[in-house]
């Protein structure tokens, strides 16, 4: 059987389609999912790229995890300055709100637990999350007129968000995401002004 021919494509541009290829293996069949040749295959790629361009498996699943992140990040905090009630609308929104998401970031995190390489690229991705979170804190609080600790909020704000957005992935009939948001500006009300509205 001939070997593929593969198109030639930018340096940059190809790394670019097989960490998009890692995304999609990962939406559709999680951690298990995520093989050189699936991803070769996703990609329209030969296996010898992805130790060229990340060195190997491990580095194209951190290189992966970092598009995650941007990704959710573009959603989550487009803007500058960060605006706390936007970033709450946003978290609950359609947009993060589909299975492809949900998949890869269980696929993801449950990788953390054993991949020290994906544990410090997690920990860099969510200094800049907090980074992120605590200047929406601090910038709501003082249009509050509160004085808070935005530094200490960040770290349950984010996780506050983060586990009624899984609740809400993963029993959809019991806290739909509208409830998830109302729940989440409910709670972030006492500490740092008025969130809470009618929709």
């Amino acid at each position: 059987m001939p070997e593929p021919r593969f198109r030639r494509y930018p340096a940059v541009e190809r790394a670019a389609m097989l960490v998009e290829a890692g995304l999609a293996c990962l939406a559709k069949g999680g951690i298990q999912a995520f093989t050189v040749d699936n991803i070769c295959r996703e990609a329209g790629a030969s296996r010898g790229l992805i130790a060229h361009h990340f060195g190997g498996k491990e580095g194209l699943l951190t290189a992966v995890y970092a598009a995650a992140y941007r990704n959710f990040l573009s959603v989550l905090m487009p803007d500058e300055p960060q605006d706390l009630r936007r970033l709450i609308d946003a978290a609950f929104s359609e947009e993060l709100f589909r299975r492809d998401p949900l998949n890869i970031w269980l696929a993801l995190w449950g990788e953390i637990a054993v991949n020290p390489s994906l544990r410090a690229e997690h920990r860099a991705q969510y200094a800049v999350y907090l980074a992120r979170m605590e200047d929406a804190i601090t910038r709501h609080a003082a249009g509050a007129g509160r004085k808070v600790d935005a530094r200490a909020l960040a770290f349950p704000v984010v996780a506050l968000i983060d586990g009624l957005w899984l609740e809400a992935h993963i029993d959809p009939e019991r806290l739909s995401p509208a409830r998830a948001r109302k729940a989440a500006l409910a709670l972030l009300e006492p500490a740092l002004g008025p969130l809470v509205d009618e929709r």
